[in-house]
């Protein structure tokens, strides 16, 4: 089921809220500047848009990602992040879907376990032993 693109935007901006405010943030919407999210004066990271920002949560979360091909396909038609599943067809592009099941995920992630809670600051991560 494909969104016009006004609703898969609208989609995308509030699964960044809703992970905004996950992380305990308090998330302001202006409407000069439709689709950015603000925190104080900081825009929220357009996690479900921009790679830089997605590959940060993928990286501090560990996401685990597969992708998923149907019999007789050639190419992979779903992303598998954590427990999310997110198909290519329902988003703009193939790395859109990618970004949209991560945060999906780290939002799942968040909402069922709340050690998560504690990791938004990547400076100190208290119990994390690093093994090199």
């Amino acid at each position: 089921m494909r969104m016009s693109d006004e609703e898969y935007f609208r989609s995308c901006v509030a699964k960044e809220r809703h992970l905004a405010q996950l992380l305990g943030h308090e998330v302001e919407e202006y409407c000069e500047s439709a689709g950015t999210l603000w925190i104080n004066t900081e825009p929220v990271p357009q996690w479900t848009r921009d790679w830089n920002a997605c590959g940060a949560l993928l990286t501090q979360y560990g996401i685990p990602l597969s992708f998923h091909k149907e019999a007789g396909e050639t190419r992979c038609s779903a992303v598998k992040a954590g427990p999310v599943v997110v198909h290519f067809t329902d988003h703009p592009n193939r790395e859109r879907a990618v970004m949209y099941a991560i945060v999906k995920a780290v939002i799942h992630l968040i909402e069922h376990d709340k050690s998560f809670k504690d990791l938004h600051h990547p400076l100190h991560l208290p119990g994390m032993h690093h093994h090199h």
